[in-house]
């Protein structure tokens, strides 16, 4: 049986997925048609129903929850691995100044977002854009400040950036929790049992990277671009961890607590539960 399979060229992504889907462990029949993709794209497909199973952020889980279950395995939360507000200009984390400043975020539909709401409710003059982008937009005096994530979390004072605050921090405080950073769904047309089957084999996978590491596989390595193995490594120690192996009550928690925060911030969206895996 194939299943459709999308997630991220981060190495973090690349290095729990990487037994499963270039054969180094038993994939006990089932084959996958992977698709890399940046954050905001697999959130766009998720809308969409694209893929069989996908990573998504789960600031955008609310708008996918009849279409998706969530699994245990294979997700990213964790303490002090959350989003960074940045700008151009050293300052003291000023709140009243982000009512009228043009701020870049990645996505509207990320946890990303969903943590700088949290944190500025009253900042409404937001430019959506790729990650990526976003450090680059700061420097050239396109938005006032940027909310950066993934690597750019480990590079962006190499470019003379600051930061404001760190908005995973202001969330742990908040609400004692790990951050949901993103997490795997699949699609509820499948029988229980295939969920659960995948979501073993991304346990699986994981354990099987965790074995070997701190070895950077050539997957992972072929996928992070210009990326020093030095940074990929810290990029693998923040987001695979614990609730990667298995969310747990902890991180179901957290994620029940985050849709409390989509809610207070669309009040007029009406939404169910969703179910784990």
């Amino acid at each position: 049986m194939k299943l459709t399979l999308g997630f991220s060229p981060c190495p973090n992504d690349t290095f729990i997925f990487d037994a499963l889907v270039n054969h180094k462990i038993d994939a006990e029949g089932l084959e996958f048609e992977v698709m890399l993709e940046d954050v905001q794209t697999l959130n766009e497909w998720a809308l969409n129903g694209k893929l069989d199973i996908t990573k998504l952020s789960y600031g955008v889980l609310p708008l996918v929850m009849e279409r998706y279950v969530v699994l245990n395995s294979g997700g990213a939360l964790g303490k002090g691995v959350g989003p960074l507000l940045i700008t151009a200009r050293e300052m003291n984390n000023d709140k009243l100044r982000m009512k009228n400043e043009k701020v870049g975020v990645p996505g509207r539909n990320t946890t990303a977002h969903l943590l700088f709401s949290m944190a500025y409710p009253e900042a409404t003059n937001k430019e959506f854009m790729v990650f990526s982008a976003i450090e680059e937009a700061v420097l050239s005096g396109r938005v006032d400040y940027g909310v950066i994530i993934h690597e750019n979390r480990f590079t962006y004072q190499d470019k003379g950036l600051h930061k404001v605050i760190d908005l995973g921090d202001y969330w742990e405080k908040e609400t004692g929790l790990p951050i949901p950073l993103g997490g795997i769904v699949m699609k509820r047309t499948f029988e229980n049992n295939l969920s659960k089957k995948v979501d073993r084999l991304i346990r699986k996978s994981i354990e099987y990277a965790f074995q070997h590491y701190p070895l950077i596989t050539d997957y992972v390595k072929q996928h992070s671009q210009e990326m020093s193995e030095a940074v990929m490594r810290q990029h693998i120690d923040l987001y695979v961890n614990d609730y990667s192996i298995e969310l747990g009550p902890k991180g179901k928690e957290a994620v029940h607590k985050l849709l409390e925060v989509y809610r207070s911030t669309n009040p007029e969206t009406k939404l169910i539960n969703p179910v784990f895996i």
